[in-house]
Formats: structure tokens, C-alpha cells, sequence
């Protein structure tokens, strides 16, 4: 029985009826025999299983790297590969039918600077061409660029060549090298390395010469000199300075007379400069 509160509500005036009671259900979920394992492993152990499971091992290092933890990757060393006598397998006979790579005891291996040419070792360029053989048998094409400048500013006064004698003014006059307009007390430099064969006066016009020996029957000669700074039998390397420019013996100013000989003929400069 209810009765009728002031606020609209109703009271029960009885016993309340008793509420359902809920069965506790329980349900037994079957145990995980490795949950413990994998529990105690740590976030490194678990990750790096799952990589190498999924096949994603450079990912899931990077991923590694990126937060901070260090993967280390071990990689199987490698030996020398061996054959055996297996006719049933392809791959070993191939490889058994590979020849054997041997040297002998007295093999030398050479690793002289002098056999590598390249523009950074102009000197190495110059040395294997003559090494090869006689500079007389080298074509315009490989010897141009073969020897430096004697100058440092090369500016030409008169070429190689038939020419009108600048001291007689006859025609026909043959020039025996290059003409290179310098200053007096300009500093002459060696084209390449070599050795020393004449420092002194030379009786036919050159007045004060210098000439060096290349090898191979390649050499250059330096005239009209002021004064020079080497002796024979000296060695000298490309850049050296081994005179001064002037204006000695049959010169009608100051300047370089640059001469490039094979076998002892002069050649036009123009072709190894």
C-alpha cells in the first residue's frame, strides 16, 4: 500500500518485495603459459623478436636508434670459399673449375708516382710518354700540355719558324724556338724535372744558355739569359727557377728564347707546351 507524499512522490506503506538476486558468473579463461614469459622480458627483448619474426630488422632498428636504444647486429664473417669434388652439384663445380691467381716469389709491384698520368701530375705525364718510348716517335697530341710554361706570363715576340732577321732584316732567317716577351731579371723556370747538360756562354747567338736534359732524347734550352743559377749534372724539378732572362748574345732586347729539341733537332715549343 502507497500513500501520497506532499512532493508527489509515494511512499510504500509495506514491505519491501526483496530484489533479484545476480548469479556471479565465472568464467575460467584458459592460462597463457608464456603471458609470465613475456611479461618479465623487457620492451627491447619483445621488439627486436617481433623483428626479426616480421622480417623488418633494418626498420625496426632504425626505429630502435630513433628512441634512444642501441641494436646490435652481428654479422656471420666470411672465409675464403672451398670446393669440393661434388659432380651432382652445379654451383660447386663452377666453382672448382675456377683457375687458381698466383704470383711468383720475385713479382715486384711498383707503385712509382711516375706511372700514373694525370693532369694534377704533369710531370707523371711527361715520364710515362718518354718511359714508353723515344720522344722522337710521340705524337702532337700527347706531348701537347706534356711541359710547362718557363714563364710565368708567356706573351710571344716572335715564333718558331722562317722568319725576317730581326738583326739583319734578311729573309728566310730560320728561328729555332719560341720568343717570349719578358724584362730583364725575369725569372726563368725549368719545364720539367731533368738534369743539368750545359750552363754557360753559347758562341752561336745564344749568349748565356742552359739546357736540360728530359730523357729519352727530349730536352729544352733557355737563352738570351742574363744570368743563370744551376750547374751541369744538377737536378732540377718542373717549376724550378734556373736562370734569369736578359739580353745576351745575338738579342735585340730583352726576352726568352725557348727552345725545345728530340734527338737533338729543334721542334716547334707550341707542341709540348
Amino acid at each position: 500500500m502507497t500513500t501520497q507524499t506532499v512532493r508527489g512522490r509515494r511512499r510504500a506503506t509495506g514491505p519491501a518485495s526483496e530484489y533479484p538476486v545476480a548469479e556471479a558468473v565465472m568464467t575460467v579463461r584458459p592460462r597463457d603459459a608464456h603471458r609470465d614469459a613475456r611479461r618479465r622480458r623487457s620492451l627491447f627483448s619483445q621488439v627486436t623478436e617481433f623483428a626479426a619474426a616480421s622480417g623488418v630488422g633494418q626498420k625496426a632498428g632504425i626505429a630502435l636508434a630513433a628512441t634512444g636504444l642501441v641494436l646490435t647486429v652481428t654479422v656471420p664473417s666470411t672465409g675464403p670459399m672451398t670446393s669440393t669434388a661434388d659432380t651432382g652439384n652445379p654451383a660447386a663445380a663452377a666453382v672448382a673449375a675456377q683457375p687458381e691467381v698466383s704470383a711468383a716469389a720475385s713479382a715486384k709491384i711498383d707503385f712509382n708516382r711516375t706511372t700514373v698520368a694525370t693532369k694534377g701530375d704533369p710531370d707523371g705525364k711527361l715520364k710515362q710518354l718518354l718511359s714508353a718510348q723515344s720522344a722522337g716517335t710521340i705524337t702532337r697530341a700527347a706531348s701537347t700540355g706534356s711541359l710547362g710554361a718557363p714563364l710565368e706570363q708567356m706573351v710571344t715576340a716572335s715564333p718558331f719558324g722562317f722568319r725576317v732577321s730581326p738583326i739583319t732584316g734578311g729573309a728566310g732567317e730560320f728561328h729555332r724556338g719560341q720568343d717570349y716577351a719578358a724584362q730583364c731579371g725575369t725569372s726563368v723556370f725549368a719545364a720539367a724535372s731533368g738534369t743539368v747538360t750545359f750552363s754557360g756562354w753559347h758562341p752561336y747567338g745564344g749568349g748565356n744558355r742552359v739546357v736540360i736534359d728530359h730523357g729519352n732524347g727530349l730536352e729544352t734550352t733557355y737563352n738570351h739569359l742574363s744570368s743563370s743559377s744551376v750547374q751541369v749534372g744538377q737536378k732540377v724539378s718542373r717549376g724550378d727557377v734556373v736562370a734569369l732572362s736578359g739580353t745576351t748574345g745575338a738579342s735585340t732586347g730583352c726576352h726568352l728564347h725557348f727552345e725545345v729539341m728530340v734527338n737533338g733537332e729543334v721542334v716547334d715549343p707550341l707542341g709540348w707546351l
